[in-house]
């Protein structure tokens, strides 16, 4: 039986174990291969990489520094998860996990995409999804913020930091946005777009959004649509989620079900990776002392 179960081999997956196998730990990962850390093109936010690094070779350094210890990794899907007595029993496509400890670190997906279509302009940074990791990259671009939700003058306003030549694409009801809101875009200089459809066209010149059949060329787009939590095996469980459906956990990263761990943008908090890799060692150095010892 193993000691712990990762489900999920992003940044958090990966830092869990190798926390875990210096601990001597049984420890497996199994990863789908759905980790949002690889469509980033350069991450200068996370400490360590002067010149930045990409998504996908960070997550290739953290599978070097893993793979001198006895970890196997697996590719692979958890179709379910259940709990027996003492232990959980993870099914997935090629069989069944015996593990005493799970750590969810299966992220989330983003809402209102066509990731497969806008997959190139992701990784090419035409086309960004985090405006905290990357808007430093999007000074004095022309910049549009495209949204639907109460929190789009929000978004737009945190990017106003990095470029006077914004635009907010409001998609939704044309009284979607109060007075109040539009003073706070009128303030700070903020174009106003509003539609009731909208499509995020990406080609060769760079990202275009159609509003209401009318297109406008931008140098960066921020569609703003929000995640999906990836809590289903937890929610089966038990867990108890926030009101986004983000996993709540205590200050050792155990969710409300008693051996079921949680790290990284599952987890109600801040999405960040330098977060994620926190949450897996707060979560490794937990489930070490509350194991039995392993001599």
């Amino acid at each position: 039986m193993l000691d712990c179960l990762i489900i999920g081999g992003g940044p958090a997956g990966l830092t869990a174990a190798i926390y875990l196998a210096r601990f001597r730990r049984q420890v497996m990962v199994i990863d789908d291969g759905q980790s949002r850390t690889s469509l980033i093109p350069v991450s200068h936010n996370f400490p360590g990489f002067p010149q930045g690094v990409t998504g996908d070779g960070l997550l290739r350094r953290l599978r070097e520094q893993l793979a001198p210890y006895e970890v196997h990794c697996r590719e692979g899907r958890v179709e379910a998860l259940e709990r027996a007595g003492d232990r959980f029993i993870a099914r997935t496509t090629e069989g069944t996990i015996d593990a005493r400890t799970v750590l969810l670190a299966t992220g989330i997906t983003d809402a209102g995409l066509d990731m497969a279509r806008l997959e190139p302009a992701i990784r090419a940074g035409t086309v960004r999804l985090c405006p905290v990791c990357d808007g430093f990259e999007a000074i004095d671009k022309q910049v549009a913020v495209v949204a639907r939700s109460d929190h789009a003058v929000g978004h737009a306003l945190f990017l106003r930091t990095y470029t006077g030549h914004l635009t907010l694409v409001h998609v939704g009801k044309p009284d979607g946005l109060d007075d109040a809101a539009r003073g706070q875009l009128a303030d700070a200089g903020i174009q106003l777009i509003e539609g009731v459809t909208i499509d995020l066209e990406v080609d060769g010149t760079g990202p275009c959004v159609a509003v209401d059949g009318v297109r406008h060329g931008f140098d960066t787009v921020y569609p703003m649509f929000g995640c999906r939590p990836r809590a289903g095996l937890a929610e089966t469980l038990g867990a108890k989620r926030d009101d986004k459906g983000e996993l709540i956990v205590g200050a050792y990263q155990e969710t409300t079900v008693p051996g079921l761990f949680a790290a990284g943008d599952v987890v109600s908090g801040l999405n960040q990776i330098s977060v994620a890799c926190g949450h897996a060692a707060i979560a490794a150095c937990h489930i070490h002392h509350e194991l039995p010892r392993a001599w």
